[in-house]
C-alpha cells in the first residue's frame, strides 16, 4: 500500500512479506543503502511522543504501532515490513488498510510452535493525572480500558477479550483522534505533518470534526485498545495477561512492555541452574529430618538440610511441586505458594537447629511470635526454595531465629521467629 505518513508527511510505500518462523516483526528500510533491518522489539524503542518510534543506530522507523497491532490482531507471528521511507502510511487513521492487505494475502501455518508468556505477577505503571496501565496474570489475553481526558467529555470504557472478540471488526476500524487545541502545538513540534480529517478525528469542544460519522459509538476507547495491542507487540512473545488501563498513552504502553520484558528475562534465569546446590558436611536427608521434626505430609516443608554451620546456622531446601495440595485452591490457574507456608518452612529449619541439640530431643516447638516478615516475590511450582536460618537466642524453653527464603539467589521472603519448646 502507498500513502502519506501521519507525522512526517512523507509519501511512502509499505510492503508486507512473509518471514521465517520465530523471526517476529522486522522493519526493512529499502530506501537506505544496504537496506538495514530493525527488529520490532521493546529494546529498540527510541521515542514515544504521540507515536512509537523504534531504531537501531541512525536507522529509525516511526509510528509502528498501527501495523504491529494489525499483524498481532490478525494472528500473524512473523512478517517482514518493507518501507521506502521512515514511517508507514497512515491510511484512514485506523488499521483498515493493513487488515485488508493481510486478509488478501492470507496466512501460512509454520512448523514452529507459537511462544506464549503467562504473566507471573502483577505489574503497574503509573502516569500523571491518574493515568495508569497494568497487567495481571490471566489464562488468556484481555484489555480493559477507560478513555478519559482533561475536558471530562467522551469518557468511554470497553473490555475486549481476544478469545471471544473479532479484532478486524471490533478494533481494526477505529481511527486515531486528537483535540483541536493540540493541533497547532503538534505542528510546531514537527508532528502530524500528514494529518487531516481524512485520517483522524478532531475533537473541538462538543463537536467531532471528521469526514465520516463515528464507526463505533465508543470509537475512541477502541482505538486506545488498538494502540495498546500494537505497542505490546514489541514484547516478542504472545501474552497471557489481563491489561487494565485508564488514560493510556504510548509512553505508558511501552513502559509496561519493558516491565513485562524484564519480568520475562528474570523468569528465564530461573529456568537455568545458576550454581550447584551446596551440600556441606553434616547435611541431612529427608529421613534425618523426619527423625527430628514431628511434621508429616502435607505439612512437612523441608526436603533436606543442605548444611549446618556450627550449632546456630542451617540451610534447608524445599522443592516446590505442582503436586502440593494447597495449589488446588491457591490459586486455580495461577498457582502460588502461600506466604504463611514459606514462614512455616523457615520455622521448620529453625526447629531442626533447636531440636537437634541433645537437651531438646523429643520436644515440640510452638510459635510465640512472628516479626518483621516481608514477602518480596511469588514462589511458583518448579521453584527450589532455599531456606537460610540462624538462631539468635536459645535459652531454656525459648528460641529465637531470623532468616530468609531464596529462589535462584533472590530473597523471596524473610522474617524473625520466636518459639516455645515444650515436652511432647
Amino acid at each position: 500500500m502507498s500513502g502519506m505518513a501521519l507525522h512526517t508527511g512523507n509519501r511512502v510505500t509499505l510492503t508486507l512479506r512473509p518471514a521465517p518462523a520465530d523471526a517476529g516483526y522486522l522493519f526493512k528500510r529499502v530506501d537506505l543503502p544496504d537496506e538495514p533491518t530493525v527488529a520490532a522489539h521493546i529494546d529498540q524503542v527510541k521515542h514515544t511522543e504521540r507515536a512509537t518510534t523504534i531504531g537501531e543506530g541512525a536507522v529509525k522507523v516511526q509510528t509502528v504501532e498501527h501495523v504491529l497491532s494489525c499483524l498481532r490482531g490478525c494472528g500473524i507471528d512473523n512478517a517482514l515490513i518493507e518501507l521506502d521511507a521512515n514511517e508507514p502510511p497512515i491510511g484512514d487513521g485506523s488499521g483498515r488498510a493493513f487488515i485488508e492487505l493481510i486478509q488478501k494475502a492470507g496466512k501460512l501455518e509454520q512448523e514452529a510452535k507459537v511462544h506464549y508468556y503467562e504473566l507471573r505477577e502483577p505489574i503497574i505503571v503509573k502516569g500523571k493525572d491518574g493515568a495508569y496501565i497494568g497487567a495481571w496474570p490471566h489464562d488468556g489475553f484481555q484489555v480493559s480500558c477507560t478513555n478519559a481526558n482533561h475536558t471530562g467529555k467522551f469518557t468511554q470504557y470497553l473490555s475486549w477479550k481476544e478469545e471471544t472478540g473479532d479484532f478486524p471488526k471490533d478494533l481494526g476500524q477505529a481511527r486515531t483522534f486528537c483535540f483541536y487545541e493540540e493541533v497547532q502545538p503538534l505542528l510546531e513540534k514537527g508532528l502530524i505533518q500528514g494529518g487531516s480529517l481524512e485520517n483522524a478525528i478532531v475533537i473541538r469542544g462538543d463537536t467531532l470534526l471528521c469526514r465520516e460519522p463515528l464507526r463505533y459509538e465508543d470509537e475512541f476507547v477502541r482505538h486506545k485498545i488498538f494502540d495498546i495491542i500494537g505497542d505490546l507487540a514489541l514484547f516478542p512473545l504472545k501474552l497471557k495477561a489481563h491489561i487494565t488501563s485508564a488514560k493510556p498513552s504510548h509512553t505508558l504502553n511501552v513502559e509496561l512492555a519493558k516491565a513485562i520484558n524484564k519480568q520475562y528475562r528474570n523468569y528465564l534465569t530461573q529456568l537455568m541452574p545458576i550454581e550447584n546446590i551446596p551440600v556441606g558436611e553434616g547435611a541431612m536427608d529427608i529421613k534425618g529430618v523426619m527423625k527430628i521434626l514431628p511434621h508429616r505430609y502435607p505439612f512437612l516443608m523441608v526436603d533436606r538440610i543442605l548444611r549446618f554451620e556450627g550449632d546456630t546456622k542451617a540451610v534447608g531446601q524445599k522443592n516446590v511441586s505442582i503436586n502440593e495440595p494447597y495449589f488446588v485452591g491457591h490459586f486455580p490457574g495461577h498457582p502460588v505458594m502461600p506466604g504463611v507456608l514459606q514462614v512455616e518452612a523457615m520455622a521448620q529449619v529453625a526447629s531442626v537447629l533447636l531440636l537437634r541439640q541433645s537437651e531438646n530431643a523429643g520436644r515440640l516447638g510452638y510459635f510465640m511470635s512472628i516479626d518483621k516478615v516481608k514477602f518480596r516475590k511469588p514462589v511458583m511450582p518448579g521453584d527450589s526454595l532455599i531456606i537460610e536460618m540462624e538462631l539468635t537466642k536459645s535459652r531454656r524453653k525459648i528460641g529465637c531465629a531470623r532468616g530468609h527464603c531464596l529462589v535462584n539467589g533472590e530473597i523471596v521472603c524473610e522474617g524473625e521467629l520466636m518459639f516455645a519448646l515444650i515436652d511432647a
